[in-house]
């Protein structure tokens, strides 16, 4: 079965920078979407202690991602990526089952 998100080297070391400099008891970092921004939807990525029972566990290039058990059928088949640029830096999700996404990029249709 194909993983439901990969990780780009960029992402998984920016999660590493991230989970090294996280507060003591985060155990990872959870992936999710949310209703809301102009298209529709959203990322949501937050720290962890504990991983809810329905959590997907990926673990990719030495980090663990946990997916929100009610956002894999809209993950399935994404790359996260890390991009930093002059002004701004931030994951980013090229994701297949996008039909849409706004303008700004925050927000996505399926």
């Amino acid at each position: 079965m194909k993983q439901i998100i990969t990780l780009s080297d960029k992402a998984a070391e920016r999660i590493k920078q991230i989970m090294s400099a996280a507060k003591d008891g985060s155990i990872g970092v959870r992936v999710g979407v949310k209703s809301g921004g102009c298209a529709g939807m959203s990322y949501i990525m937050e720290y962890i202690n504990k991983p809810n029972p329905n959590d997907e566990i990926i673990e990719d290039k030495g980090v663990k991602v946990f997916i929100d058990s009610a956002a894999v059928m809209y993950l399935l088949g994404t790359e996260m990526d890390y991009k930093k640029e002059d002004f701004s830096s931030n994951f980013v999700f090229k994701n297949p089952n996008e039909t849409e996404r706004c303008g700004c990029g925050e927000s996505f249709k399926i």
